[in-house]
């Protein structure tokens, strides 16, 4: 018998022990996490402006989420959720942490590499990090095997537009320079404007090596992307061919830059065996106008807890494991990623208490399957729990927020003031009203007071700022033996 010369024998090896068995083999896991994408970035969301035609064929081939959530609409928080399964404030984690910040993802606990290393797979993380910059709290230390990647958002740095009127020697008391790792190791200890342009190329890059490098191994790649954060860059290759302007040029280029990953797949006979997800950390920087994405009609953006800022894309790809062409409707969030990948692999869950639940019934389309939360909340800042959802409808709890609605933003990634407005004990039914315009909480008293008992329990697990509850189930943050972040 002959085989193809992409097909490796330890795949081959791996298929036929688990006929044997009557096993389905494990999955290799690709995690792919945009920077500030908003719900209405791609084409299968809704995007006319340009085209995304390998994110389509993500959808295409596999099944798409309409109701689907990070935990805080801010970069830290909203990745250390995906990668341990918590929500961030059990964790210690809130808000986007600086270059300058002391602390980051505690060692005990376990992260999404952690788990898939401890059933013997290779872990990789290629993008940004932006969850501790002290080499403690770096990815080597938290379950990874190799890291290429920024420590941080690419605006931390002197070339911020907070900063463009200070003098050289002023603006780095502010921000240092930005730096580029290989493992623990800084490879470039300033980061330029010219380097952001070939970063989703190098990212790609190193991505596509591992893939080639691991094709006989399980494997788990996380690829996350500097962009679409400001300020933003493409290559040489890929300015304008969207045709949209910088940031359809910006999409085009992570679209791209999928396609690669999806077509390694097939080159190297791993795509039957590789779970792809893609989504993004949270929804779009309104302010920054031109340069920003769209929230596809949602409310508000990034940094709120309004649906634009905490709904996002999420796809998911595993072809003959995942029907194709799939919708689904149910709530789920990015903390659901953790134990859904722990199903597949065999791997126990940690001791430790975790808040996502396994979301492989709706991925697979099983009969009645519904999403596994009875409630979702979204805390934003240091501890304020802003709001909640509960099957279709959505409690908004009293608090300020950063409102860009009715403002115009500008063309040259230039922010524009955001106005300060207060969000009241509001009602949304988000399977009519999504862009959250009619406030029912005076025509449903009895179900706000029912959601309430719900927000009255989280805030004894979890705390909330605003009521002045500390929670019992909040654990430390990487940097302090005992307690949490203020």
């Amino acid at each position: 018998m002959s085989l193809p010369a992409h097909i490796g024998w330890v795949s081959i090896l791996s298929l036929l022990l688990a006929g044997v068995s009557g096993a389905a083999p494990t999955p290799s896991v690709i995690v792919l996490f945009a920077d500030d994408l908003g719900y209405g970035d791609l084409g299968c969301y809704g995007a006319t402006a340009y085209a995304t035609p390998n994110l389509d064929r993500l959808a295409n081939e596999g099944v798409r989420f309409t109701d689907f959530y990070v935990s805080s609409p801010v970069c830290s928080a909203s990745r250390v959720a995906l990668l341990t399964g918590c929500y961030h404030e059990r964790v210690g984690i809130s808000g986007a942490l600086g270059p300058a910040s002391p602390i980051g993802i505690h060692p005990d606990e376990t992260t999404l590499a952690e788990l898939c290393r401890g059933k013997g797979y290779a872990t990789a993380a290629v993008g940004k990090w932006h969850l501790g910059r002290p080499e403690p709290f770096l990815p080597l230390q938290h379950g990874f095997d190799s890291f290429l990647g920024l420590p941080y958002s690419n605006d931390m740095w002197p070339h911020h537009p907070g900063v463009k009127h200070l003098s050289p020697e002023e603006r780095l008391k502010r921000w240092p320079p930005l730096p580029l790792l290989e493992g623990n190791q800084v490879v470039d200890e300033e980061v330029t404007p010219q380097d952001q342009r070939l970063l989703t190329r190098s990212y790609t890059a190193r991505a596509v090596d591992f893939l080639r490098e691991k094709r006989d191994h399980p494997f788990f790649l996380y690829l996350a992307y500097s962009m679409p954060h400001v300020p933003l860059f493409v290559s040489p290759e890929a300015e304008g061919k969207s045709g949209a302007g910088l940031y359809g040029d910006v999409i085009r280029e992570i679209d791209d830059s999928v396609g690669e990953v999806l077509d390694t797949l097939v080159k190297e006979g791993i795509d039957d065996n590789t779970l792809v997800l893609f989504t993004s950390d949270n929804g779009p920087w309104l302010s920054y106008g031109k340069h920003a994405g769209s929230s596809g009609g949602l409310r508000e953006g990034k940094g709120t807890c309004w649906e634009g800022g905490i709904r996002v894309p999420f796809l998911a790809r595993w072809p003959g494991k995942i029907p194709a062409g799939r919708i689904v409707r149910e709530p789920a969030m990015t903390i659901d990623v953790f134990p859904t990948v722990a199903r597949l692999l065999g791997a126990e869950l940690p001791k430790r208490r975790i808040d996502g639940q396994d979301l492989w019934p709706l991925l697979t389309a099983q009969p009645g399957a519904k999403s596994p939360h009875d409630s979702l909340f979204f805390y934003f800042l240091s501890n304020e729990l802003q709001a909640m959802r509960s099957g279709d409808w959505k409690l908004i709890l009293p608090h300020k927020y950063r409102s860009f609605e009715g403002k115009s933003g500008r063309d040259d990634g230039i922010p524009v003031e955001y106005e300060s407005k207060d969000a009241g004990l509001e009602l949304y039914h988000l399977v009519d009203d999504p862009g959250e315009r009619k406030d029912l909480a005076a025509q449903q008293p009895q179900l706000v007071e029912k959601l309430l008992e719900k927000v009255e329990v989280m805030r004894q697990d979890l705390g909330d700022r605003l009521t002045s509850r500390q929670g019992n189930g909040i654990r430390p943050h990487g940097g302090t033996p005992q307690g949490r972040k203020s």
